[in-house]
């Protein structure tokens, strides 16, 4: 009789289903054109300015989430990124960068989507948590790399500290750690099904927001 195979830990699971998805978001042709220096700074300031709109949703939460079972654990004060966008957009937009400022279509409702699962479901939220963060801490890195070479930003300074995570010191400790809280999450084998298909759309959600960047910011090289 065959050994059964060894359960998946659960962060596994979700990085295994949401594979599809996360590989469309990254090859999109607004990131691809990104990446590839085809665009100018005015899409990379258009697309942090729909980040900020996500981020606030993410970190203007609930003050009950905080001490949730469930979500509480992953609210990390390291992690915040509201203040650091705000600061690159100044760098980009000057001091009134603000006026003006409205979220594409696809970003509101990405943004929507998140606060009403840091209200009404906590699970679902730690999806969307997730989905970000980690991409930050892993993904982010080649887009300031990418940005500080094409827009001649300071290395780690003013127009990327979105992607500088300064309470972090050692990355892949943290994403370790973090991915223990994913597996060790107090829900049912039903609700995780539901989590994973959480981070699906968060991913879909994501790639929505590029496809309108990407009609906004054709490739201009």
């Amino acid at each position: 009789m065959e050994a059964s195979s060894p359960t998946p830990s659960f962060s596994t699971a979700i990085r295994t289903a949401s594979h599809e998805q996360h590989t469309e978001a990254e090859n999109s042709a607004f990131m691809s054109h990104l990446l590839g220096g085809e665009l100018g700074v005015a899409a990379y300031r258009r697309y942090t300015e729909q980040l900020w709109f996500v981020y606030r949703a993410l970190e203007d939460v609930p003050q009950e989430l905080a001490a949730d079972r469930v979500a509480g654990p992953f609210l990390r004060p390291e992690l915040a990124r509201t203040v650091e966008l705000e600061r690159d957009l100044a760098h980009l937009g000057g001091p009134d960068w603000r006026a003006g400022l409205a979220p594409l279509p696809a970003t509101a409702a990405y943004a929507e989507r998140i606060a009403d699962c840091a209200r009404d479901w906590p699970a679902g939220y730690v999806a969307h948590h997730y989905t970000r963060y980690l991409g930050d801490l892993s993904g982010g890195q080649i887009i300031r790399g990418t940005a500080e070479k094409t827009w001649g930003f300071a290395r780690k300074g003013d127009g990327v500290r979105f992607y500088v995570f300064e309470g972090i010191g050692n990355p892949a400790a943290f994403k370790r750690e973090y991915r223990e809280l994913l597996d060790g999450l107090p829900v049912d084998d039903l609700e995780k099904q539901r989590v994973i298909d959480e981070c699906k759309r968060a991913f879909a959600l994501n790639s929505a927001v590029f496809r309108e960047l990407g009609e906004e910011f054709p490739r201009t090289a």
